[in-house]
């Protein structure tokens, strides 16, 4: 019966938060002129997800195949898009190069061996390969 009593007691003392995850996928402000498309939060963007910007603008270039750059603080990109496919953009960056495939946690990194690049977790210590951008 005491057993019982601590457990309920415990229960109730911890946050109910505990259970949400801490990472929140950065949103894009993206602005549209013309025949290009500015991410004016990009540097913010790549901190968030603890990554290189030039890895980042390399994966939207070959994935949207256009060409673009960065300049200062954000990237534009040589076509018009719309916020929609930014961010599904960037959740498939994510998906590839910052979520353990293991865990689902972004606490990662990516290391280099070799030719090979590896996504290691932090959280839990998988590896895997992933693609060559």
């Amino acid at each position: 019966m005491e057993y019982k009593n601590l457990l309920e007691r415990a229960q109730k003392s911890v946050s109910k938060n505990s259970g949400e995850e801490r990472f929140k996928m950065p949103e894009a402000i993206v602005v549209s002129a013309g025949k290009t498309t500015t991410i004016k939060n990009f540097s913010y963007i790549a901190n968030v997800l603890r990554r290189k910007p030039e890895h980042i603008a390399k994966f939207f270039f070959k994935e949207l195949a256009i060409p673009g750059r960065i300049e200062e603080n954000k990237l534009i990109l040589g076509q018009n898009f719309d916020q929609k496919t930014i961010e599904r953009i960037i959740k498939n960056y994510c998906n590839e190069f910052v979520f353990c495939k293991e865990c689902g946690k972004a606490d990662s990194k990516l290391v280099k061996r070799g030719k090979l690049t590896f996504l290691k977790c932090e959280a839990c210590g998988a590896e895997r390969i992933v693609k060559k951008i």
